[in-house]
């Protein structure tokens, strides 16, 4: 087989093309940091990146969840809190106006302050957390409770509001007002009285009338409203401790994926600078060949 000199030109620009574009590669990559520009550069490499990337972010969804969740229900515990310590102090008051020792004086300002804690517990019942009503139920957009003590709408015990945590996992985040202002009736009903407030109103009425026996009965029935309470704190507070936990796990999910994806599609920059040396080595190495190698033509002669 004869070899001619345009064979021999069109070997050495094909070889010297090649390495260009490996040179190009791995100046792609050391300017970018990442293995691949395009998916045809390596497709095991794309498409194990376009699955981690997938994970990374459902994690980053289901983690702002988990925030979300956290938030509502730390109100919600705050408010209930701050329930708790209402209750107390009304009992602490309810106590001071059963005995006989009070002077009228005294009477009124233990009136006026069990007044002031009815209002608080009403709007303890109306609190917010984003602009939304938690204890309404679904109907977020609206208050629970009237001024009077009535609710504003119906809502249901099963009314949940739940987030979405994990795959094929959800959480209930949410105290709905009929269960915890009502302790022995389901559900509540728009114009209907709270009995947490109607067992307040009952107590300001008692002191109005000086009824010291009434008031030590109504000790009871206050015992029963903080019993509630601390009932449906134990069940939001499992519901706490779920959500924290999930979100730990994500947050080192989040750390390995990540970490994960930058092993997969991060170069090498030590490694990708050597090859980069490398190629532009045999690339100049190639040229100097390629003009030896070369004969001269008849023209070369005639010049």
């Amino acid at each position: 087989m004869r070899i001619t000199n345009n064979m021999l030109i069109n070997n050495m620009m094909q070889s010297l093309s090649s390495n260009l574009l490996r040179t190009q590669k791995y100046f792609n990559q050391l300017a970018t940091g990442k293995k691949i520009s395009l998916p045809s550069d390596d497709p095991i490499v794309a498409s194990k990146a376009l699955k981690l990337r997938t994970d990374v972010s459902e994690i980053a969804q289901y983690k702002r969840n988990t925030d979300d969740a956290t938030a509502w229900m730390d109100i919600t515990e705050a408010t209930m809190s701050q329930m708790t310590e209402l209750v107390h102090r009304m009992k602490e008051i309810t106590n001071q106006a059963a005995n006989g020792t009070n002077t009228d004086e005294d009477l009124l300002k233990i009136r006026e302050e069990a007044s002031e804690l009815r209002s608080q517990l009403i709007s303890l019942g109306n609190a917010t957390y984003a602009g939304r009503y938690i204890f309404s139920g679904y109907k977020t957009d609206m208050p629970l409770l009237n001024d009077d003590g009535t609710y504003n709408i119906n809502v249901d015990n099963s009314e949940q509001i739940r987030f979405e945590i994990g795959i094929g996992d959800d959480i209930n985040i949410n105290v709905p007002g009929s269960d915890l202002f009502n302790r022995t009736i389901a559900g509540a009903t728009a114009g209907g009285k709270s009995e947490f407030v109607d067992t307040f109103d009952k107590v300001i009425s008692a002191m109005e009338s000086d009824d010291k026996d009434q008031l030590t009965a109504l000790l009871a029935d206050l015992d029963d409203e903080l019993g509630n309470l601390l009932r449906v704190r134990a069940g939001l507070g499992a519901r706490m401790n779920r959500v924290e936990l999930t979100a730990n796990r994500l947050e080192d999910d989040n750390v390995n994926f990540t970490k994960l994806m930058s092993k997969n599609e991060d170069v090498d920059i030590a490694e990708s600078i050597m090859r980069l040396q490398n190629e532009e080595n045999v690339y100049r190495a190639s040229l100097a060949t390629g003009a030896r190698v070369i004969q001269p033509s008849l023209v070369d002669f005639l010049k």
